[in-house]
């Protein structure tokens, strides 16, 4: 198997990977998901002979090869998607995707592996399921299953679904094929739509409940409307404080977006970047509790930016200081990297300010830089990941942030209509 990687380093085919995904790209097309998932796990997981004998033989040929060790985890995976790129667009298929990837959970035994080649290939097969490639098809595979919020006491990981701002950097692998992107984009702007429906439809609800409230007497009882479900996992409370520090009013007559408009009209005349950095401390500290703030996190933030890039404080702020200044912001108040993953000051944030005020804490950031945006969504996933396989009951104040986020960005960068809450504010 000679298998070369192009430039842009994305993987060139040889001619039995060809041959295998021509074979599964035509049955897709003309089988029902229950046939494929037979013939998939006639082919790659039961060891005897296929019905194809040509494409049995390219497998083998694929299995057996030197560079399997390291190639064929991406072969299997783009097998897969072949199968679940035609299912997801299709809502009445979409089911079969999660039956698709739980195959892997459930091996037959090696007593009915025969041949050389079939040997090496549940060997590859069971290494397929340590691979960041499999984890990625789990992660999918929970977003297309209906069981979305699970109970208290179920893993993290099954909350993925919620949270489509996650899914380009938990559901894509390093090896994602075009197709496999363009999926995870689709499943993302569906989910995403459904939630801000969802969440404008709520808010809608809460304030015909206040108004109603508000206009009735003694002799006109409130009028009873249909009620909407919470589409979030805060409570009702919960939901309504954060809407109101999203929406309302922060800072006397201002929302939190007026204050970052007025701090970029401010600073677009700053000479000097240490006066930017000088600017955003206070732009940032001016929604911390000042008794939180003076214990240690002040004077770390005030640390933190003296310290980001000191060779550039002569210098007039750019659009590109400001990125990475933003972008190492978030490093210090979320967490580093996944190599790096302490998170210690977004506790520390959490368990004191609670996840509203931190959550409009790292909004005011992308509010004055757009760009970063997806920067948060990867701070965010690396927390994601690294707490996947604790409980929800272990880590509540993650689920709390989450759903925080959520809403923020729904508010801010997507279709959620929450207008009528100015009736009521």
């Amino acid at each position: 198997m000679t298998t070369c990687w192009t430039d842009s380093g994305i993987r060139q085919t040889n001619l039995e990977e060809q041959q295998l995904y021509d074979h599964l790209l035509y049955c897709v097309q003309v089988e029902s998901p229950t046939q494929m998932i037979e013939r998939f796990q006639q082919l790659f997981l039961d060891g005897s002979r296929y019905t194809e004998p040509q494409v049995w033989m390219a497998l083998e040929k694929l299995a057996v090869d030197k560079q399997s060790e390291q190639e064929f985890k991406y072969i299997l995976n783009r097998c897969c998607h072949i199968l679940i790129n035609r299912w997801q667009v299709q809502p009445q298929l979409q089911g079969a995707i999660p039956e698709l990837v739980a195959m892997f959970e459930n091996l037959p035994s090696q007593g009915r592996v025969h041949s050389r080649g079939a040997k090496r290939l549940r060997q590859l097969v069971e290494q397929f399921i340590e691979t960041d490639q499999y984890l990625t098809l789990r992660r999918l595979a929970q977003v297309m299953s209906d069981a979305t919020d699970g109970s208290g006491s179920k893993e993290v990981g099954t909350l993925i679904q919620r949270y489509p701002y996650l899914y380009e950097h938990c559901l894509l692998s390093e090896d994602s094929s075009y197709e496999h992107q363009q999926t995870v984009r689709q499943v993302q702007a569906r989910v995403q739509r459904r939630f801000e429906l969802d969440l404008s439809q709520y808010v809608t609800y809460q304030v015909r409940c206040a108004q109603s409230i508000r206009n009735s007497s003694k002799d006109t009882p409130p009028r009873t409307i249909v009620p909407v479900k919470n589409p979030t996992l805060l409570s009702d409370r919960e939901l309504g404080v954060s809407l109101k520090q999203f929406v309302g009013k922060v800072q006397g007559t201002q929302t939190c977006r007026d204050i970052a408009q007025n701090f970029l009209t401010h600073t677009s005349h700053t000479p000097r970047y240490k006066d930017f950095k000088d600017d955003l401390y206070e732009y940032l500290t001016s929604s911390i509790d000042p008794a939180f703030g003076k214990r240690q996190f002040n004077s770390r933030l005030h640390d933190h930016l003296n310290n980001t890039l000191p060779q550039s404080d002569s210098q007039k702020p750019s659009e590109f200081l400001i990125l990475r200044t933003c972008s190492q912001l978030l490093n210090f108040l979320v967490v580093e990297s996944p190599q790096r993953p302490k998170h210690f000051v977004f506790v520390d944030l959490m368990t004191n300010l609670g996840a509203t005020v931190t959550t409009l804490l790292l909004l005011k950031i992308v509010l004055l830089c757009r760009k970063v945006k997806p920067y948060l969504e990867k701070r965010f996933s690396i927390l994601f990941n690294h707490y996947e396989s604790s409980t929800r009951d272990g880590v509540p104040w993650l689920v709390t942030s989450l759903e925080n986020l959520n809403v923020a960005f729904s508010i801010h960068f997507g279709a959620a209509d929450v207008s009528c809450l100015s009736q009521i504010m």
